[in-house]
């Protein structure tokens, strides 16, 4: 059985975390098969929205800390690499933070590690009630390795994140959602229903829209406000001369929904 799989609904490509048994834990197969259908989705103009979710009761609980324990690479190969060995350029956080295409985070359960920076990496985050963050890393000895240390201060200010990071202690769906760490929280048995409405919804817009969006946001997070703004222009100006620039205007005017087809 695959490590991770992935299923096309319409517009919405759907990645589901496949190690129930393991809640979900990160193996070497699943971080290459997420990476590669991560640049796979990106480059595929018939999807517009990436989901990650996990099976069974949890979304992730981190890295295989089996593997991690016995001092082998989470690719269950040879030992761990050394100092000066990493190359991060492919690794899923890294891959995940300069998609175009939106992505969001079904947080089924726990979410915990690598799981939670994961979800970090997401554009947007819904929570199931019975879900749970955990930022456990200081409690095992290691630090927030995949993204969190950039992500969570630019999400909830620097005085909390240290707070969070640093005392590594478990949050409720409920919490995490006064945090600003998700943007709703909704019943179980309805997550997935409330997160491909929102999928589709987003993938009803005009997607090089979308896409420039997206990035102007993740560029916005590194730039003054004069060098954003002209970068902002340079993007818009092609905007203008697409098909579903057209299509957004005369469907505004003719007063119906509009049929974008990302040209």
């Amino acid at each position: 059985m695959t490590d991770l799989l992935a299923e096309r609904q319409g517009r919405v490509e759907v990645l589901t975390l496949n190690r129930p048994d393991r809640l979900n834990a990160i193996s070497g197969p699943m971080l290459s098969q997420l990476a590669a259908r991560l640049v796979a989705a990106d480059r595929d103009p018939e999807v517009r929205v990436v989901v990650i979710t996990g099976a069974g009761r949890g979304f992730c609980a981190g890295l295989d800390l089996q593997d991690a324990a016995g001092g082998r690479a989470p690719d269950g190969g040879g030992p761990a690499p050394g100092p000066g060995e990493f190359d991060l350029r492919d690794a899923p956080p890294t891959v995940l933070h300069n998609l175009d295409t939106p992505t969001i985070a079904a947080l089924n359960g726990g979410a915990a590690g690598y799981g939670m920076d994961l979800a970090l990496g997401c554009d947007i985050r819904i929570a199931a009630e019975s879900s749970k963050m955990a930022p456990a890393f200081v409690r095992r000895g290691v630090l927030p390795e995949s993204g969190g240390t950039w992500l969570l201060p630019r999400l909830v200010g620097y005085g909390k994140a240290a707070e969070i990071a640093l005392t590594g202690e478990t949050l409720s769906a409920a919490e995490c959602l006064q945090l600003g760490l998700v943007n709703r929280v909704v019943p179980d048995d309805v997550l997935m229903k409330e997160t491909m409405t929102l999928a589709e919804r987003i993938a009803a817009n005009a997607p090089l829209a979308v896409r420039a969006t997206k990035r102007m946001l993740r560029m916005a997070a590194t730039e003054d406000f004069d060098d954003h703004v002209h970068r902002v222009y340079l993007q818009l100006l092609p905007l203008f001369q697409t098909q579903d620039f057209r299509e957004g205007m005369i469907s505004f005017l003719e007063k119906r929904p509009p049929d974008f087809q990302g040209h």
